[in-house]
């Protein structure tokens, strides 16, 4: 509420760029966005997490399948490697909720 087409105010990640891998999991069913801030994924498919976001979303991570880039609902994930147990808090920034 309030946070226009921000979907939290904060977000936590391995790094102070969020370029590093937090981790990867496969997709335990299909997922389908509703706009271009999602990325698509099917069932067994690797999804690879660079951020989570916490506050008022905490359901939504963001991360890639292939070469598609957006955010899931972590629940969709069955995580099966972490590569970083650091994790940064971080304010959210307009560009991360933006279409590419």
């Amino acid at each position: 509420p309030g946070l226009g087409r921000r979907f939290a105010e904060r977000k936590r990640c391995a790094d102070p760029e969020c370029s590093m891998l937090m981790c990867r999991g496969k997709a335990m069913q299909d997922f389908k966005g509703p706009d271009c801030r999602f990325v698509n994924f099917k069932k067994g498919e690797a999804v690879y997490v660079y951020y989570k976001l916490i506050g008022e979303s905490t359901e939504l991570w963001a991360g890639s399948v292939g070469s598609d880039f957006g955010y899931f609902p972590k629940d969709l994930l069955e995580i099966n490697h972490n590569y970083s147990n650091e994790e940064l808090e971080l304010p959210t920034d307009e560009t991360d909720f933006v279409c590419f």
